[in-house]
């Protein structure tokens, strides 16, 4: 799998775990990402995958490098997928 692919299968799962915002963004914590069993069988490096999302601009985290435990409580925005308007 790709980092791409990889990208692309967090954004579905932080849609199942998290919780829908207001303005269509997706609110979860690292640890709720961390320690479900579903994404521990999908990504064989959940922190990397996070830093190649955030570095593509798809969600905001606060800090640099997330550790089990210590930033369990850090919580993941994933951004609203723009809406593309009908010609």
């Amino acid at each position: 799998m790709n980092v791409e692919e990889e990208v692309e299968k967090l954004k579905v799962e932080i849609q199942r775990l998290g919780n829908k915002q207001d303005d269509g963004s997706y609110k979860v914590t690292f640890g709720v990402l961390f320690h479900d069993d579903r994404c521990a069988n999908i990504f064989e490096a959940l922190v990397g995958t996070l830093r190649a999302a955030k570095r593509r601009k798809l969600l905001t985290y606060d800090g640099e490098l997330l550790l089990q435990g210590v930033h369990d409580n850090v919580e993941i925005v994933l951004k609203p997928t723009p809406v593309v308007a009908a010609a």
